[in-house]
């Protein structure tokens, strides 16, 4: 049984807790509060754990022999006392803040023992043995990324797909001994991902010394997550994937944009996709007083902080929607601001549709502290931004058509036509070739871009130029900071290709035809209307909306 068949499996285990009123978000709690008491179960009986973090009494032992009314108490006894580390008399269980953090106020809702004695059986009844071979943490992760797709609300609106998180993740090239940061964690997947990359450099740790592995599972990696359910789901995710973390754990609980934010040490890398939209109670909410550009926008004030909490040298690659790149005023501060004190050297555009929320249109921004030649250069950092165009053109992708990790290869392909990375921080083909990608050259021709026109805006810009017509319709394009200020306004939303579906504003009729045509389909659409409604015995109420029509029109008649 494949770690997707269980997913799926646990899945299917929703339909029947429908009965309890369990919808999906909270079966999702309800199964991963069960399941980790299960994992932890398995893990220590195949010695991956030695010592059994859970406290006598609260073990998966103590669940899968009772039944009836008795287990969902015991349950509910359980869960109360990995939340509060006592017992019912107040004695303590454990002292674990970990645990603690894991089961902070967390309750079940499930009514009837019967649910609950079949969820338990159901995990019981699966071959835990082969699931161990891809990692009990990789079928946790499995699950969240069900929920993410399935649920029509929540963590799963802007889940990070894990081949765009996996992608990111090779063209940063963590390396061991350097901190990872995630100011906006989530459910862990970028500071996951990292510590994949990592263990499959240096087999799994083995080749570390003692000291370097206890920095990797202790230190190496920090969050943060506002939202107290989601950082229960961030520590589940860290803890099977092996990630210790500080007494906190891996992801502590907070606001990056207040004081938490501000008081996180700087980092060698940060990876993140910050939350989309403005935050509630405008610039009030945002009670950082180290950001230069007072905004109500997140991700304006996110970028501040990944860009400001970068050590020299240190790289950054985050997950931004269009209107960052274009927005004015405030706007416009920020991306100076990053150009200025940053090597802003490679920007992705994605292509809709792989996030939950169709009409999102995101990019990913690539960049390094200081300039390619000077890490503690603080001012024009920025010479040259490359952009990889993965939009114009490219199939609507969703369930039917999942986005993966073969849309990604060609780009990955010209980030970085290097060596691969070796040891450390310095290592030859390392750090300091993926914090400053060379030997690049324009030109990428993937998913059929040489057959697609040039915008009216690029032929324009092209007039009078003496420009390969086959390179400028590429997807992979320099363009120069100069060009930027003086061409764009920098405005980061740089588009050349046209899409097939877009129309051309320059090839639009007059706007006093366009509005007649507009008009005479309104009235045509009217008018059916009307003999609808006469048709359908209404001619009181089709005579009523004419009447209304003629208020509104004045003497004109339709």
């Amino acid at each position: 049984m494949t770690n997707n068949d269980i997913v799926q499996k646990l899945w299917n285990l929703c339909d029947v807790l429908r009965d309890d009123g369990i919808n999906y978000s909270d079966y999702v709690t309800e199964l991963v509060l069960l399941l980790f008491i299960k994992m932890v179960h398995e893990n220590t009986e195949a010695g991956t754990l030695k010592n059994h973090p859970l406290p006598p009494g609260c073990r998966w032992t103590d669940l899968n022999e009772k039944s009836g009314i008795n287990l969902l108490n015991d349950y509910k006894r359980i869960l109360l006392s990995l939340s509060t580390g006592k017992d019912n008399d107040g004695k303590p269980v454990h002292e674990d803040p970990l645990i603690s953090a894991i089961y902070a106020d967390a309750q079940t809702r499930l009514r009837e023992p019967r649910h609950l004695e079949q969820m338990i059986k159901t995990l019981d009844q699966i071959d835990w043995f082969s699931a161990q071979k891809d990692g009990l943490g990789d079928l946790y992760e499995g699950l969240l990324e069900k929920n993410a797709n399935e649920t029509k609300s929540g963590a799963g609106q802007y889940f990070t797909p894990r081949a765009l998180i996996d992608s990111m993740v090779r063209c940063i090239r963590p390396q061991i001994g350097e901190t990872i940061q995630d100011p906006a964690a989530g459910t862990a997947g970028f500071l996951v991902a990292a510590d994949q990359y990592m263990r499959e450099q240096t087999d799994d740790y083995l080749d570390l010394s003692a000291k370097d592995a206890k920095f990797q599972k202790n230190k190496a990696f920090i969050g943060v997550e506002l939202v107290p359910s989601t950082r229960r789901l961030a520590l589940m995710n860290c803890l099977l994937h092996g990630m210790e973390g500080d007494k906190e754990g891996v992801v502590h609980l907070g606001n990056a944009l207040g004081m938490v934010g501000q008081s996180l040490d700087k980092a060698d890398i940060i990876l993140a996709n910050p939350p989309f939209g403005t935050a509630k109670g405008g610039e009030a909410s945002i009670t950082r007083d180290d950001l230069t550009y007072k905004t109500s926008n997140k991700q304006l004030a996110f970028l501040q902080h990944i860009y400001r909490n970068l050590k020299p040298g240190g790289r950054a690659a985050v997950v931004l929607p269009d209107n960052v790149l274009f927005e004015a005023g405030v706007g416009t501060d920020v991306r100076r601001d990053l150009m200025n004190k940053c090597n802003l050297h490679t920007i992705l555009r994605l292509p809709t549709g792989i996030f939950y929320a169709q009409g999102v249109k995101t990019n990913v921004l690539f960049f390094t502290k200081g300039s390619a030649k000077d890490k503690l250069q603080e001012e024009n950092c920025t010479e040259n931004v490359w952009v990889y165009d993965l939009r114009t053109n490219m199939p609507s992708f969703g369930k039917r058509t999942p986005f993966g990790e073969q849309h990604l290869k060609p780009f990955e392909s010209v980030f970085a036509p290097l060596a691969p990375a070796g040891r450390g921080a310095g290592g030859e083909g390392g750090a300091a070739q993926a914090a400053y990608p060379q030997n690049r050259t324009e030109g990428e021709y993937s998913f059929n871009a040489e057959e697609i026109d040039l915008s009216a805006d690029a032929k324009k810009a092209e007039e009078n130029q003496d420009a390969d017509e086959q390179l400028i319709k590429s997807r992979w394009r320099c363009f120069t900071r100069e060009w930027i200020a003086n061409h764009k306004g920098d405005s980061l939303d740089i588009a050349w290709l046209k899409d097939s579906d877009s129309v051309d504003a320059a090839n639009l009729p007059e706007p006093e035809v366009l509005a007649g045509e507009a008009m005479s389909e309104l009235v045509q659409a009217l008018g059916e209307l009307d003999g609808l409604m006469r048709e359908l015995g209404a001619e009181e109420e089709a005579d009523g909306q004419r009447i209304l029509l003629k208020e509104v029109l004045g003497e004109r008649q339709l």
